[in-house]
């Protein structure tokens, strides 16, 4: 149901976009996902597919790895996008950004970016979350350092993300 097949009397469906790499998701995105997924009537996690950057996991890996780790929010979508997100969002019938932040450092670069998606498509609205405090100083580049030098990573990512890792640096 979108917007438009919205019956008399029901509220539109509000289809939030959560966007990002997640490479790879981190307990940090996680909690970010199912407080989100808590808000909005349809949560989808967009997966980037960034031409510029080397990933250690493929599009599809990152893609099949977050569908396991979701699997038990019914309302959340797994999706891969490489386009700008505005046109992604418009693709979608989406009217809201989910992004998180982690500390103040994060807002400057998060309220430009919202102000430019603001500026070319005024419908849509970003979301800021604080992540919750244990997660405050987790980042995927930090989780992917630690774990190619093979040090513990089994409280910063879900198990299957864990095993995941072990395998690639093995």
């Amino acid at each position: 149901m979108n917007d438009a097949s919205a019956g008399a009397g029901q509220a539109p469906l509000k289809v939030a976009v959560y966007p990002g790499s997640f490479d790879p998701v981190t307990n940090g995105h996680m909690d970010i996902i199912r407080r989100a997924a808590k808000q909005f009537d349809r949560l989808i996690v967009a997966v980037l597919n960034n031409t510029s950057k080397k990933p250690l996991f493929s599009l599809d890996e990152r893609m099949g790895l977050l569908r396991d780790v979701t699997a038990d929010l019914p309302n959340v979508e797994i999706d891969g996008f490489r386009d700008l997100l505005i046109n992604y969002m418009k693709q979608k019938d989406a009217h809201v950004i989910v992004r998180g932040l982690r500390a103040v450092s994060d807002f400057e670069y998060e309220l430009q970016l919202a102000s430019a998606n603001h500026k070319l498509s005024p419908d849509v609205e970003t979301f800021f979350m604080m992540t919750s405090p244990e997660y405050s100083f987790l980042s995927s580049s930090i989780v992917k350092e630690i774990a190619m030098f093979r040090g513990p990573v089994a409280d910063l990512v879900p198990p299957s993300i864990e095993k995941a890792l072990r395998a690639k640096y093995d």
